[in-house]
């Protein structure tokens, strides 16, 4: 009976020690010979061989190989479990059952030495088992029952082990650290060669963007900002200083690759998870562009250095526990060679500095009298509607005028190209919700820019290894900023050209039309000048000496990265291109400025009935655009939440006209 007990133990019952799926293994209820008592210890070790025969079937479906009975059919894999990380973890689930196995082959030596033992003893050699296995089981029903996959077993795993049995948690961390094996495997793969080596998806790194970016596309009702007054939500909304969100035209970069959050231990800090993305993008791109090209740069993006760090990743392999001290001092200093070399190759080599400059001068309008010249130039193809020759025509006049300001640099200018989406943006509305209720012939007219200034764009040719700095996303952004700038510039240059006419025609006789006429334009011409000082100076200028403050002071690129990153985020808000209200105002203000230059230009002569009415409703749009635009600045200003609105309010008023004039431009 006692050979029937070990055997029954070894996951091999018989008649005496039966198997049921449900219950487990039992002992005969139909025996004579044994005492209750006796049955009772029988039953409490027959727990130990249910619990061993449950894991060998798991490690058996699993992987395919393991100590094995052969009574148990092998069924098909119907929980859907699979990966490398289960497979470590029944490889890590077999090292500890070994000690079991052993325990029962010394009990069988033990019963042939000496016959008379009796099954206390076995219960006895047996009792460490006890309270492992139970343990353990808790953690494989957990991986079935959640179909736990790749990286959360090691989550699942160190959690069952952060408990006070010193058996147990001995235990789990033998089987942890045959799971951190298949990590590091990974992690060699990925940070020393650019490999994701992830056919099961189980890494907590992915190709592909992450899944936050669509959940945050959500679309705030247009209101009516051409009233003169503040409703109580734009109040809230100011004094929140909610900025709305960036749409298609300033989404994030959807990068090659991102983190799998939820697939990431809670013991390694997302911190060291975004080092690691970092320098496994970094790699890859190298190797990519060694492959494509002929590898002329400065050799390896690790400085040759991976059989340094590939031994230390394997050292912290071979460690019986996890520390994630010297886990994270390896990934610092794997990604410090990285930034540094990026630094080195982006700074020194790329000239980074140089290219800021061109990106400053060109889609910034560092070059003033660049575009002013082009303003001048492209002003009566880019009035109307774009065409399909419009943006041939736009890059003649940018040549042109490149050539009259003596920009002749042969290197620089085939770089830069101008676009006209003479065919307006059609991918969101197109394909919206607004498609069942509006027929398709009626969109496309909607979609037709109203002129070729509204989809004017610049694209620069960034050269390799820059890409990774500016990347299409940021370039959009940046053309977002390009076109709200021009538009200021061209608005303050026809200001000018009417201040031009107005000297030309002060000898003819006026009237009070003709004076209230250029009251408003010199009002205009204070509020543009003002906002166009208040971008160029306090805010071009400002963020962008910062900027290469914060290069020439950091040798790691992906300071580097955060500061251009911080630089072009400060751009959009201090523009308030992100601050809707303002935004709103400011872009009514620069429309009805252009309605009064064009009803300037085209009346030589006094203002006839139907122009005096036109002025006047120019007049009193601006007049409300104005007051409006105080009363924001104000409000801002009051509650001391934004200190580029206050600034903008100190431009406009500095002697405190505009105040003294109750907030209103343009009144007589």
């Amino acid at each position: 009976m006692i050979h029937e007990l070990l055997l029954a133990l070894s996951g091999y019952p018989g008649t005496i020690f039966t198997w049921n799926k449900r219950t487990g293994l039992q002992v005969s209820q139909d025996l004579p010979f044994l005492h209750p008592s006796e049955t009772s210890v029988l039953n409490r070790l027959s727990k130990l061989g249910s619990d061993y025969i449950r894991f060998t079937e798991f490690i058996e479906l699993h992987t395919g190989h393991v100590h094995q009975q052969e009574h148990h059919t092998n069924q098909p894999n119907q929980t859907g479990l699979h990966g490398i990380y289960l497979r470590a973890f029944c490889t890590g689930l077999d090292s500890i059952l070994q000690p079991y196995r052993q325990a029962l082959l010394d009990l069988e030596q033990e019963f042939l030495g000496d016959p008379h033992l009796t099954i206390s003893h076995v219960n006895y050699k047996l009792d460490q088992f006890q309270l492992l296995f139970p343990s353990v089981m808790v953690v494989v029903e957990t991986i079935k029952s959640q179909k736990i996959h790749g990286c959360q077993i090691l989550e699942t795993v160190y959690k069952h082990s952060c408990g006070g049995l010193p058996p147990v948690r001995m235990a789990l961390e033998k089987i942890l650290a045959v799971c951190h094996g298949v990590m590091y495997k990974q992690l060699a793969a990925w940070m020393l060669h650019g490999l994701l080596l992830d056919q099961s998806e189980e890494f907590f790194v992915k190709q592909g963007p992450s899944a936050g970016g669509a959940a945050a596309n959500q679309e705030e009702e247009e209101e009516d900002l051409g009233l003169g007054g503040l409703s109580g939500k734009q109040l809230r909304e100011l004094q929140d200083l909610r900025l709305i969100e960036e749409e298609n035209m300033l989404a994030p970069s959807l990068q090659q690759f991102s983190l799998r959050t939820e697939m990431l231990p809670s013991y390694i800090p997302i911190r060291v998870a975004e080092k690691i993305l970092f320098v496994g993008e970094s790699v890859q791109m190298f190797e990519n562009h060694n492959h494509s090209h002929s590898p002329s740069r400065a050799g390896s993006i690790l400085k040759h250095q991976e059989d340094l760090f590939a031994a230390g990743l394997h050292r912290l392999k071979q460690q019986p526990l996890f520390s994630l001290v010297d886990f994270e001092n390896l990934i610092d200093h794997i990604r410090s060679t990285v930034a540094e070399h990026l630094w080195t190759l982006m700074v020194e080599e790329s000239d980074l500095l140089e290219q800021l400059k061109i990106i400053k001068d060109f889609y910034l309008l560092g070059r003033g009298e660049l575009y002013q010249v082009f303003i001048d130039l492209a002003q009566h193809m880019l009035k109307t509607p774009p065409t399909a020759v419009t943006e041939h025509d736009v890059n003649v006049a940018f040549q042109q005028a490149a050539h009259k300001v003596l920009l002749d640099d042969d290197n620089l200018l085939p770089l830069l190209h101008l676009t006209v989406d003479y065919q307006g943006k059609d991918s969101k509305e197109a394909t919206g919700p607004r498609d069942s209720a509006t027929p398709p012939q009626d969109t496309s007219p909607r979609e037709v820019p109203p002129t070729g200034w509204a989809a004017l764009g610049l694209i620069y040719k960034v050269q390799w290894p820059l890409h990774i700095l500016f990347t299409p996303a940021i370039l959009e952004k940046y053309n977002v900023v390009f076109r709200y700038l021009l538009s200021v510039r061209r608005v303050q240059s026809q200001l000018q050209h009417c201040w031009a006419l107005q000297m030309q025609r002060k000898h003819l006789k006026s009237n009070q039309t003709t004076a209230v006429k250029w009251r408003l334009r010199n009002h205009m011409a204070f509020l543009i000048d003002n906002l166009q000082y208040y971008l160029q100076v306090d805010v071009l200028e400002s963020q962008f000496s910062q900027l290469l403050q914060l290069i020439n002071s950091t040798r790691d690129f992906e300071s580097i990265r955060l500061a251009h990153d911080h630089f072009l985020s400060n751009l959009l808000a201090q523009s308030f291109i992100l601050l809707k209200p303002v935004f709103h105002c400011l872009n009514e203000i620069l429309e009805l400025c252009q309605s009064f230059c064009s009803l300037v230009s085209q009346s030589v002569a006094s203002l006839d009935e139907r122009g005096s009415a036109q002025l006047d409703i120019l007049v009193k749009g601006f007049r409300r655009q104005s007051s409006l635009l105080f009363k924001i600045l104000s409000s801002v200003r009051n509650h001391q939440i934004n200190s580029d609105l206050a600034q903008l309010l100190l431009r406009l008023d500095y002697n405190k006209y505009y105040t003294q004039a109750g907030g209103t431009l343009g009144s007589v």
